[in-house]
């Protein structure tokens, strides 16, 4: 894969619970297009991942909340899993470095329960998306249009179903994160 992103910050916004093929693949990718990519995380020295319902590796932090903001990077990314996001969208933190994303227009991207954190934002009303099955009526509570595909890209915010979508999300991340901001980002904000 070529160097498209050098000079590319990205953050990955995770706590325990995150699904972890949705965090790691999407930070190789990323890593091979040429970003930097930081672990960031509401606290701690390290996050627990899951493999569906069992436990799976712990990943180092990068960075906590309280050491960045959403201008030392250029894009997010939000795995989900079924305890991280749930966790990220009560986090008054974590909810406003994502609205910090948005408002500055850089692109953004969600897989599977990832978008719970988009719905606590407020950043879905009128834009098109998919998630998790399970979440398509809070989307739509919130505003959005849901779908049932495996990448959907509406202005920069990336959203995916499930890790079999990986490899298509994983591709459209790195374009739309080559493309660098979209403006139509921020009227979500």
């Amino acid at each position: 894969m070529t160097q498209e992103l050098t000079n590319r910050k990205v953050a990955i916004l995770a706590t325990d619970g995150f699904e972890q093929v949705e965090l790691t693949d999407p930070k190789q990718a990323l890593e091979q297009a040429g970003a930097q990519v930081h672990v960031v995380a509401p606290e701690g020295d390290s996050i627990q991942g899951w493999n569906h319902q069992d436990k799976g590796d712990k990943i180092p932090v990068d960075c906590t909340l309280d050491q960045v903001s959403a201008s030392d990077y250029d894009a997010l990314v939000l795995p989900g899993g079924h305890f991280n996001p749930d966790q990220l969208r009560t986090n008054s933190q974590a909810v406003q470095f994502v609205r910090e994303f948005f408002a500055a227009s850089k692109p953004v991207a969600a897989i599977c329960h990832g978008p719970w954190t988009l719905i606590e934002a407020d950043v879905v009303k009128g834009r098109t998306l998919t998630s998790w099955p399970s979440l398509k009526t809070d989307l739509r509570n919130a505003g959005a249009t849901w779908v049932d595909q495996e990448v959907v890209v509406d202005q920069g915010l990336v959203t995916s179903r499930n890790p079999k979508d990986l490899p298509a999300f994983n591709s459209k991340i790195v374009e739309e994160f080559c493309e660098g901001k979209h403006l139509a980002q921020a009227r979500s904000v």
